[in-house]
């Protein structure tokens, strides 16, 4: 479905959700075949450089809560830490909703 998705934004030219539906084909490798860890981070790396070329925050802070988590759990920590802070320092407000909840868990996490 997410690749469907993706492959009918690329011909309507309707890229509202392009980044979530990358960060999602990532998410739905990590989950299917672990060891496609290289794809899986190229994924979530096009949901942040599109969702940055986009000015969509909340994509891109989704996009990096995922990549963050990714390569923490591969031994990068400070990298995943240092990229998650640089979003999560961006947002001003709406700090009572669900994705910053998680993103400064995973900080706090990370911190440690």
């Amino acid at each position: 479905m997410v690749l469907k998705s993706l492959a009918t934004a690329e011909q309507t030219g309707q890229r509202v959700a392009e980044p979530e539906l990358y960060r999602l084909k990532g998410e739905l490798l990590m989950i299917k075949d672990p060891g496609k860890v290289a794809e899986a981070e190229r994924c979530l790396c096009t949901a942040i450089d599109v969702a940055r070329r986009q000015g969509a925050k909340l994509f891109e802070l989704r996009a990096t809560l995922s990549l963050a988590r990714l390569i923490a759990s591969h031994g990068r920590p400070d990298e995943a830490r240092a990229m998650l802070t640089d979003i999560y320092n961006w947002f001003t407000e709406g700090f009572d909703t669900a994705d910053l909840k998680e993103a400064k868990a995973l900080l706090e996490e990370l911190a440690t």
